[in-house]
């Protein structure tokens, strides 16, 4: 397997290109401000096919080159049905743009369970609305690996303080990944990783944070 993160922009966000070994097939997750350059460098460098382009959600930073990416890759593009307005529109999310963002249509919605291919690896969706109400990770099982977007960081979790936040579901969603694995290894859409092992308290967050 190989996973790797290019934090790009301002907001320093992870894009995550993510392939089997095996087979060469890859995905990229997020595409943050000047990171589009990057990934199609490693590609190539990799030699890589890329099957498609995964959002863990639609604010700006995670967005912000997906429509450069997507026509020069020529790939398919998803998100949950409940951030794609905001993928078409962005800014629709009422948070500020600080540059001018080309929206497209997704070319399919993830849902809660479902299973995705990468060559031989499988990617599972994990629907967690909280930081926006169609955040989504994505779960490796074999590997014990998780991509959390802005739903869990090191040590804390997305803002529950933007205009589309959902607190109220945040709790639950926290707990799905309490659920998970110890030892599972956590990279999120900001910072360093971490693991479920070492925030263990998100079972109990509603309690710690309110």
């Amino acid at each position: 397997m190989i996973l790797e993160a290019f934090p790009s922009g301002p907001l320093e966000t992870n894009a995550y290109l993510l392939a089997c070994d095996a087979t060469k097939h890859a995905v990229v997750i997020d595409v943050p401000p000047a990171s589009s350059d990057d990934l199609l460098e490693r590609i190539k460098e990799l030699s890589l096919l890329v099957d498609m382009i995964l959002l863990t959600h639609s604010h700006w930073d995670h967005i912000a080159e997906v429509f450069q990416l997507k026509n020069h890759l020529k790939v398919p593009v998803y998100i949950h049905k409940e951030d794609a307005g905001n993928l078409e529109n962005p800014g629709s999310d009422k948070l500020p743009l600080f540059f001018p963002l080309k929206g497209i249509k997704p070319d399919g919605c993830l849902t809660d369970g479902q299973e995705l291919a990468v060559g031989k690896l499988r990617v599972t969706v994990i629907h967690t609305p909280g930081h926006s109400p169609g955040s989504v990770c994505f779960f490796l099982p074999s590997e014990e690996i998780l991509i959390s977007g802005d739903t869990l960081f090191k040590g804390t979790i997305g803002s529950l303080s933007l205009p589309t936040a959902r607190p109220s579901l945040m709790w639950g969603s926290l707990k799905k990944l309490a659920a998970l694995p110890e030892g599972t290894k956590v990279y999120p859409g900001h910072g360093d990783a971490t693991s479920i092992g070492a925030e263990r308290w998100i079972a109990q967050a509603q309690d710690r944070l309110k």
